[in-house]
């Protein structure tokens, strides 16, 4: 996992990337670090690439897509995610377009098959309790309003009807039992629109609506994934060391160090800048390497680490 230096942004200490006349010759030399960062990277093992954009001549580069096109086409990498970072704040004083408050960070991958905990990062859900004697779920769900839309089903024959009031009282006991953390109950006629099409022969779903009367929408009873939009507000320049520019924050390290390496395995950063990388991985019991070519960011990472 790493975030290089932009391109045109900040003069880091020993010069190096980010300082290329043009944006193609700024991502060749990102290409010829991330092919090495293939080479060594494990087949099961994932790579997170956090990268900003840059203005020239009044024009957004699209720095971002354009290195992960080039990773892809170029180099064979596989896309998982485009995960948008929205930093809450800052973008500059601005007066003629938006204010940017986002980067991207990138999921990729070696191989189709990859190594990925989703237990470990999943938002936990909240427990099933009884209110009134009747089991409710985590977002208030406790049957009554089913049972209702059942008995005034004019589509559900009564067969229909039998079987339906069975299998909720089945997911019902599966939610007291904590197996199933919440659900939702689609009925035949009730205007529910929970599929992505309603013709039988595109959707599973709208089969068996049709053959049966109603079907369940169940959660993960470990909770749900989280989504590809991350709110994390950036560090603080006033609660660190200001002599790096660009420390992007620990917080988004850890998702990506939990889901993408086992405990105890290798977190590695090309460009170690202040070691935010190397602390989220010892935090999460992981090893950790760091490289840098400016050996007062390598100092302060080892400050930093030791710190904890």
């Amino acid at each position: 996992m790493t975030s290089p230096p932009y391109w045109k942004q900040r003069q880091y200490d020993g010069g190096g990337i980010g300082q290329e006349k043009t944006p193609d010759q700024y991502l060749r030399c990102l290409l010829d670090v991330f092919g090495q960062v293939q080479r060594v990277l494990r087949p099961t093992g994932s790579f997170w690439l956090n990268v900003g954009d840059t203005y020239a001549r009044k024009s957004l580069q699209g720095i971002p897509w354009r290195l992960a096109i080039a990773m892809m086409d170029e180099q064979g990498w596989i896309l998982r995610n485009d995960v948008v970072w929205s930093k809450l704040k800052g973008g500059g004083a601005v007066r003629d377009r938006l204010r940017g408050t986002h980067e991207m960070l990138f999921h990729f991958t070696k191989k189709p098959q990859y190594y990925f905990d989703s237990s470990s990062i999943r938002n936990k859900p909240r427990a099933a309790k009884v209110v009134n004697g009747a089991v409710v779920s985590a977002t208030g769900v406790s049957g009554v309003r089913y049972r209702r839309r059942i008995e005034l089903s004019t589509d559900l024959n009564d067969a229909e009807k039998q079987r339906a009031m069975e299998a909720l009282d089945a997911v019902l006991a599966q939610v007291a039992a904590g197996e199933l953390s919440d659900f939702r109950m689609v009925i035949r006629g009730s205007g529910q629109r929970t599929t992505h099409s309603d013709k039988a022969a595109v959707s599973g779903r709208a089969k068996q609506l049709r053959d049966e009367g109603f079907y369940f929408l169940k959660y993960h009873p470990d909770g749900a994934m989280p989504s590809d939009v991350w709110e994390i507000v950036p560090e603080d320049t006033h609660k660190r060391d200001a002599s790096h520019y660009a420390a992007y924050p620990l917080e988004l390290c850890m998702t990506p160090i939990a889901a993408t390496c086992p405990p105890g395995g290798v977190v590695l950063d090309p460009f170690v800048g202040t070691g935010t990388t190397v602390l989220a991985a010892v935090q999460q019991g992981r090893r950790a390497i760091g490289v840098d070519m400016a050996p007062s960011y390598i100092q302060l990472a080892r400050e930093r680490v030791v710190r904890g």
